[in-house]
């Protein structure tokens, strides 16, 4: 019997809309490098499904409920070639699946799954009966590639061998499903701000997921969404915070690997999309890097240092355009700050790399200019600008997890200073005094006087809409203490942040 003679139909339970499908029995997993890449190369009945394999905590799990659906895969092949494959890790934690198993634990996440026996994280759900899991195992042939030739010649010689029985039924296993509720908040337009990036994610995730809006992607999926979200990192220290215990979903070693993919330019390889760096070293003809630190050389207080990604010729039409596009860099008062549009993030998963390859980048750009031109600049702060700041539904339960476990802890740090300044209430003749005083140097700058409280900070707030929030809370509070003592007859003495105590204590 010949391959041709029996043509097998692939049906996915999960990301159907991810994958190519062919009639034949071998399924190539192309790790990063893109698929279609691969699916030209070769014939429809020679393999039964491509698709790329990016995350092994978010992707495996889905992977091996597709295959337990479709007995008639008998082959896999598993191309781990390029450094993002490497960096991610993906590939080599299926193939440890069918190398060297999995055992019951917990994911990062705390909920009971199995875990594959890997250096690197993966999980399988515990729904999933532990006797299908090795037969899978034991039913089907893999093969690690290094190269997309390697793969294609593989998937070749499995179509020799002609039909095989499927190893069994399909089987099914019931979906543990994350249900993600929502408060009402504002749509557009969000902006956060933290010293490091590592205290900025947290505020991001708990933004996103207590406010975003539930929408479906184009990836088979749900997301939660915030639209222009902007970031603000003050203080990131030069040699980067990873905290400890490590709640960010990247570590040195991927930053290491990370980093070269933003800030160095990369030759064209096949089946590889891009990298940021390519784009910013050579895609347009230019070293933007370079251009932009020659212009603030020779112009510190240039408003001109802007480096593009998008390329107009194609990204429109093209299957993956970067979702960085638009970088500024900017000098003001010795302080180099550094913005980036993304219009598309990924906030759980992306989003902590993403800053830090930027920020990696800023100190680049600054140390250059200095070298360069003698100027004594300071990091100043990084800005990302997420048009669409996302969550995808299947983090929704580690997001959940991060925030239960280090929210509470990052807003009880804050040291409580607003830019826009301080304010000394006092109560005289009756009278309720405000004086507003600048930051660090204590100037009075405006004075607010009257008898209601609330005429007062309806002044207040006309006057500083961008007062932060416990400040605007703080500043009701006592406005109504400074009223009470200020209306009483035989009255109360005000003494700001302090309790009222009465004329005869």
């Amino acid at each position: 019997m010949t391959v041709q003679a029996t043509k097998f139909r692939y049906k996915p339970q999960h990301k159907p809309n991810q994958l190519i499908y062919g009639v034949g029995q071998t399924g190539l997993i192309t790790g990063w490098t893109v698929k279609q890449v691969l699916a030209k190369r070769l014939e429809s009945q020679e393999f039964a499904v491509i698709g790329n394999l990016y995350s092994a905590t978010r992707g495996i799990n889905f992977l091996i409920r597709n295959l337990l659906a479709n007995p008639h895969v008998r082959f896999l092949v598993i191309l781990n070639a390029t450094k993002e494959d490497k960096n991610a890790g993906s590939g080599e934690c299926l193939l440890d699946f069918f190398r060297h198993g999995f055992e019951e634990g917990y994911s990062d996440s705390g909920r009971p799954c199995w875990v594959i026996n890997s250096s690197i994280p993966g999980y399988i759900d515990i729904e999933i009966e532990h006797s299908a899991l090795e037969k899978l195992r034991q039913s089907i042939e893999w093969q690690e590639a290094k190269s997309i030739s390697q793969a294609v010649s593989q998937v070749k010689a499995y179509a020799q061998r002609g039909i095989i029985e499927p190893w069994g039924l399909p089987l099914e296993f019931p979906v543990f499903k994350v249900v993600s509720s929502v408060l009402p908040g504002t749509r557009y337009g969000h902006r956060l701000e933290g010293k490091t990036i590592a205290e900025t994610w947290v505020k991001i995730i708990h933004r996103i997921k207590t406010t975003g809006t539930i929408r479906p992607t184009g990836y088979d999926g749900q997301w939660q969404e915030l639209i222009d979200l902007m970031a603000v990192v003050t203080d990131e220290p030069e040699d980067f915070y990873f905290p400890e215990p490590n709640y960010l979903p990247c570590d040195h070693p991927f930053i290491e690997e990370y980093i070269g993919q933003i800030l160095d330019d990369a030759p064209y390889t096949e089946g590889i999309k891009y990298t940021y760096g390519q784009r910013l070293r050579s895609w347009f003809g230019r070293d933007q890097i370079q251009q932009v630190i020659q212009k603030l050389i020779t112009d510190i207080d240039s408003a001109r240092a802007v480096m593009s990604l998008w390329d107009v010729k194609q990204d429109h039409q093209a299957n993956s355009p970067p979702c960085l596009n638009h970088i500024w860099v900017r000098v003001v008062d010795n302080e180099l700050s550094l913005s980036a549009t993304f219009r598309s993030n990924d906030m759980f998963s992306a989003w902590p790399a993403n800053a830090i390859g930027l920020r990696y980048l800023q100190q680049y750009i600054k140390k250059e200019i200095v070298k360069g031109s003698g100027y004594d600049l300071k990091m100043g702060p990084l800005i990302t600008i997420s048009q669409s700041a996302h969550i995808y539904d299947d983090c929704w339960e580690n997001a959940s997890q991060v925030i239960q476990s280090q929210y509470a802890k990052i807003t009880q740090q804050r040291d409580y200073q607003d830019p826009a300044g301080s304010f000394v209430i006092s109560v005289c003749d009756h009278k309720i005094v405000v004086e507003h005083l600048t930051p660090g140097s204590g100037e009075v700058i405006n004075c607010y006087s009257g008898k209601s409280a609330k005429q007062l900070y309806q002044q207040i707030a006309a006057d500083y809409p961008s007062l932060q929030v416990e400040h605007a809370i703080y500043l009701g509070t006592e406005l109504q203490k400074a009223e009470i003592a200020a209306t009483m007859n035989h009255g109360f003495v005000y003494e700001q942040d302090k309790k009222l105590k009465s004329n005869e204590e």
